[in-house]
This record gives structure tokens, sequence and C-alpha cells, in this order.
């Protein structure tokens, strides 16, 4: 025994010496970063200002690689089979790990399979209506709702965005009807919206608020529970009509379960110095969204509570995959 524990604790030295080295070069050549939705939406629009920033600051180009599809699942899957290395990283929203679990049957586990880096971003969704629509507020699109039971149609990406759940709660709340209508992502249900083939979006805030300041669409009210000092004349849907509503979009970077602690903690340190930068914080804010950081710990943590919260609003609902 007393020629074994020092050939074990020698490597063990010689293990963790070769994990700071490679912590230390990391990284060495381009790093992915995974983006499940369609080019063009808030997602997508995050993760490249992110890209950019650590790009500049690595000398390593920080790709941008959006693989949409089955509300966010087919992009994570991809993730989730890339080696434990740091070179594939994960740009998610709260669907895949808040809405999906309680709408699909997943091959993966967030938390067990992913090691959350950061939060990027948060923002309530704004609720948006074609300005043909004769509702001119929350409670004008409740009365018209319940006046024209099945008839009024709101869209999203897909059931497995938050969207969805955003719906369902206004028509549980509300007692109206509303019917979805789920899309292959929000731009386009808001091309439909925009052409007046769709009444109603619960939108995330960087695609459809551009759109309502212009007057192509009407903004309502935002979903969160008080109002966001990015649009703070806006109402919330709780003070315009539903008390109890609140519903609030998150972001943030994870990378595959198994990547060095080192690793982890150098991602976790450059995006929390990027969302820390004004011009980053000034960019996000015209998009309508907050910039925010956080420890993986925290992070958990959020993802956790996010779950709960969802799958809770979902299974009252009845709301389900179409």
């Amino acid at each position: 025994m007393r020629l074994v524990w020092p050939a074990v604790a020698a490597s063990m030295l010689a293990c963790g010496t070769l994990q700071a080295a490679v912590s230390d070069s990391y990284p060495s050549k381009p790093v992915r970063m995974i983006v499940p939705w369609n080019p063009g939406g808030t997602s997508d629009t995050i993760a490249r200002i992110l890209g950019q920033k650590m790009t500049e600051t690595w000398g390593q180009q920080v790709v941008i690689d959006t693989r949409a599809g089955a509300s966010g699942i087919i992009g994570t899957e991809i993730a989730m089979r890339a080696p434990s290395d740091g070179y594939t990283l994960l740009h998610a929203n709260m669907s895949q790990w808040a809405t999906n679990p309680s709408l699909y049957k997943t091959s993966y586990d967030t938390l067990r399979d992913f090691d959350p880096v950061s939060v990027v971003a948060s923002a309530p969704q704004l609720l948006v209506v074609h300005p043909g629509v004769a509702a001119k507020s929350v409670r004008g699109l409740i009365q018209l709702a319940k006046a024209k039971p099945g008839e009024i149609n709101f869209g999203s990406g897909g059931a497995g965005t938050l969207a969805y759940p955003a719906g369902e709660l206004f028509n549980s709340l509300a007692r109206v009807s509303m019917v979805h209508v789920p899309y292959k992502g929000t731009i386009l249900a808001l091309t439909d919206l925009l052409g007046g083939r769709l009444q109603v979006v619960f939108s995330d805030m960087p695609i459809a608020l551009p759109h309502a300041r212009t007057g192509k669409l009407r903004a309502l009210a935002v979903t969160s529970a008080k109002r966001t000092p990015l649009v703070p004349d806006m109402p919330t849907v709780a003070e315009a009509g539903l008390p109890s509503y609140a519903v609030e979009n998150s972001w943030g970077v994870f990378a595959r379960k198994g990547v060095a602690a080192g690793i982890l903690d150098k991602l976790n340190a450059e995006i929390v110095r990027v969302h820390a930068l004004p011009d980053v914080r000034e960019r996000y804010a015209s998009f309508g969204l907050e910039a925010t950081s956080s420890t993986p710990q925290q992070f958990a943590a959020i993802i956790r509570a996010d779950a709960d919260k969802y799958s809770r609003i979902i299974k009252a609902t009845g709301a389900k995959v179409n």
C-alpha cells in the first residue's frame, strides 16, 4: 500500500496540472455557440452580440450556429452530444429549461446534461395585436375575445416557446378562449400578425417592439409582474386587467456537462465582463432586453424555479402540444 498511494497521488497531481494547463490555454481554437432557434430571433441576436465581444477578447472566433426545430429541442440535443471540452456552448432560453420538459418527452435533462454558465438577459414579453383589431387595451382584448369565442387567434413560435403558456395563462385568468396557432419561429408568427392574418402574439420584446414603435403593431402591455424601465410607459397585463398575471423570459449560456472547472470559470468571468459593458447594456436595452449575469449556482436556482413555475402553469391551464 505504501508503494501505491504515492503513485496515485502523483497521477492525481499530473491530472490536475494537465487540467490547469488546458484551462489556461482555453480557447485555443474557434468556439461554437449553438442557438436552437431561427436566425434573426431574440436568442440569435443576443448570441451574436455576446459572441462578438468574446471574439474580440480571446482572439478566437465564436461561431454562432443556428439549429432551429422542434421548439429548440433539435439544437439542444446537438449541444448535448458535443464533447465536454468547452468548444461547443448552448445559448438557450427559458423554453428549453422551463416549458419543454412539461410539453415534450426530451432526451435531455437541463441540469443533468449541461452545466449552467450564466444568465445573460431577461425581459418580459410584449402583448401585441394587429392595428385592425378593435381592442385598444388588455380589457378591450378580453371583451373582444368574450364576444367572439374561438374566433381570436394568438400565435407563437411553437408550443415549446414561452408565448404558448403566456397565451394559455391569459385565456385561463381572463376566462376566454383565444385559439393557439403555432409557427416555426416567432418571426413567422409576427409576419402573419403584420399581414393581418393573425390577431394576437405574446412576443419577445426585441422583435415586436420596433414594429410597435412604428405603429405597424399595437402594443397593449408587457407581461412582467412590474413595469419595466425598458418601456416605462407600457402597463403590465396585471395592472391592465388580470391582477395575478406574470410571465417573464430569460436567456443563458450552458456548457456540456463535464467541462473542466477552470474553463467554466473562464467562460463565466467573460460573460459577466461582457454584460457589464455600457455599450452592451445600451444595445440590449434598445431591443427591450435587460443585460444581466450570474454565478452558475444562481443560474441553476433560476432554472429550478422556472421549471417549477411553468410546469404548474401548463398543468393548470391544460396546455399541450398542438
